[in-house]
C-alpha cells in the first residue's frame, strides 16, 4: 500500500487499480510526457489481507487467545494469527 486516505475511506495500492492520463506539454517544453500510468485511489472494501502462510488474499477473523485471554486476528485460510 502506497496511501491511505482515512477521511474517504480509499488507498492506493501499488499495481492495482492503474489509470492512464494524457499529459500536454507545459511551458517551453518540446514534448510533452504523452500517456502516463498513475495509480488511483480505489475503495477500502476492495482491499484483503494477504495471509502469511499462503500469500494469498484471505479474510479475517478473531479469536480469544488462552494464554491472555485478549481477542487476536486470524487468517480465515490458514487459521494463522496475522500481526
Amino acid at each position: 500500500m502506497l496511501r491511505a486516505f482515512p477521511a474517504e475511506e480509499r488507498v492506493i495500492v501499488e499495481g492495482v487499480n492503474i489509470q492512464k492520463r494524457h499529459v500536454r506539454r507545459k511551458g517551453n517544453a518540446k514534448q510533452g510526457e504523452g500517456i502516463v500510468e498513475i495509480n488511483a485511489p480505489m475503495h477500502v472494501s476492495n482491499v484483503q489481507l494477504v495471509d502469511p502462510k499462503t500469500g494469498k488474499p484471505t479474510r479475517i477473523g478473531v479469536r480469544k487467545n488462552e494464554k491472555t485471554g485478549k481477542n487476536e486476528r486470524i487468517a480465515k485460510k490458514s487459521g494463522t494469527v496475522i500481526a
